[in-house]
């Protein structure tokens, strides 16, 4: 059977032909492009080697696929704590009026969205609610700060707040926490990562039609931006999944979950019947989970950005050139507290959310040639969507589930979802 190419930015592309160097060229839809012979072997289905093209032909790649830029390869000998002493000491600096500040502002937020939510009429319900997701989002990011201890001095209080704030998203603090600082310490390493490792295709062996289905209904298509729904599910309220050391913090974060739960949920259903439960809680729930997952699988899933096994793996790759800065509409970035500048998080989770800004800049001013930059766009999430689901054990990098032969699912999406940045 054929091998079929994948699409980049929405274009099937046919095999690259080797130029007279023997070093392989883009084909016929990106004949002007052309790879450098001392880079690796480049080809429009190997864009994990663009850190080595020439600055016009990265340049190039970084609009086809919808970014704004493509970082060069960060040189081996630059380690992550070489980076971190780059920026100034100040981003590290904790301010309590600030943190404070932004607990005001997400319970405010959240406050005034329930409120429009009950005023407005049902054909508006829709921007109500997305509206109350984004700033339910804000609970987790304060939540977020405390478990990288950058909320407050006193850790306690961290412990306290994040276990607060994460309650009404039903989100276990501690499990959370430790199931995070794993992925913090394992970005992008393969079978060690928790958050949006490619599917590998030894595993797929096992499944069945059923399965198959499933994981290309719900990694293959928009649901995708709902799929931190699953990730909550199976990694945070598992004992098994933590030491006996670690088991009597799960539990008092779990507790904290069923007490909201079991007092909030119900007071919903007594007074507002099953469609308050909806109206007020689930669909913003489901609006926060959205920006869940598009946040981190749009920092961390991109067709240049490679899954090395632990012998492989470099930490100042994989946090700085290996996390994606994506640039989203400012009202969504008030209320998620910068939560999406991502890169300088990654660099050291240090930081406060209220210096991220700072720190990226410092980034930029010493990094910036290193580092990958888009908006938030369809010729992007399309391949998220179509293109970026198993893992290539020959790049390190991604093809679709449809490698071997295009499928109704993803030619459909492919011809539908517009191409446009």
């Amino acid at each position: 059977m054929a091998m079929a190419m994948p699409k980049l930015g929405g274009l099937r592309m046919r095999p690259a032909a080797p130029s007279a160097a023997g070093v392989p060229v883009l084909g016929a839809r990106r004949c002007a492009v052309k790879v450098r012979t001392a880079a690796p072997a480049m080809t429009v289905s190997d864009p994990t080697k663009a850190g080595f093209m020439s600055d016009e032909d990265r340049a190039a790649l970084a609009k086809e696929l919808g970014y704004r830029q493509l970082g060069k390869e960060l040189p081996d000998h630059v380690t992550l704590n070489t980076i971190v002493q780059s920026m100034p000491k100040e981003v590290f600096e904790i301010d309590h009026g600030k943190a404070w500040r932004a607990v005001l502002t997400s319970i405010t937020a959240m406050a005034g969205c329930l409120y429009l939510i009950s005023v407005s009429p049902w054909y508006l319900l829709p921007f109500a609610w997305a509206l109350a997701g984004t700033a339910f989002t804000g609970f987790f990011v304060v939540g977020h700060d405390a478990g990288h201890r950058s909320f407050h001095k006193n850790n306690l209080i961290e412990d306290i707040v994040g276990t607060i704030m994460f309650a009404p998203l039903i989100y276990p603090f501690e499990p959370w926490r430790i199931k995070h600082n794993h992925h913090h310490a394992h970005t992008n390493k393969l079978e060690e990562d928790t958050a949006w490792v490619p599917i590998e295709q030894e595993k797929m062996k096992d499944w069945n039609g059923v399965t198959s289905a499933l994981f290309k209904f719900f990694l293959g298509t928009p649901l995708k931006l709902w799929a931190s729904v699953g990730h909550w599910a199976i990694w945070h309220f598992d004992l098994n999944k933590y030491t006996e050391k670690q088991r009597p913090r799960v539990i008092v974060s779990l507790l904290a979950c069923a007490a909201f739960a079991c007092t909030v949920l119900p007071w919903l259903v007594i007074n507002h019947g099953v469609w308050g439960l909806v109206k007020y809680w689930l669909m913003p729930w489901l609006g926060y989970h959205f920006w869940m997952s598009t946040f981190t699988v749009i920092h961390h899933t991109a067709p240049h950005i490679p899954f090395k096994p632990a012998a492989e793996w470099n930490a100042a790759k994989a946090q700085l050139s290996g996390t994606v800065h994506c640039d989203f509409p400012a009202w969504v970035e008030f209320l998620t507290h910068d939560i999406s500048v991502h890169v300088p998080h990654h660099v050291s989770s240090k930081i406060p959310w209220y210096n991220l800004r700072k720190a990226h800049a410092s980034l930029k001013e010493n990094w910036g040639e290193h580092m990958c930059e888009t908006t938030f766009n369809w010729r992007m999430l399309k391949n998220i969507f179509t293109e970026l689901h198993v893992y290539d054990e020959k790049t390190f990098g991604y093809k679709p589930f449809d490698w071997k032969k295009e499928e109704p699912l993803f030619a459909a999406q492919r011809a539908a979802y517009p191409n446009s940045m």
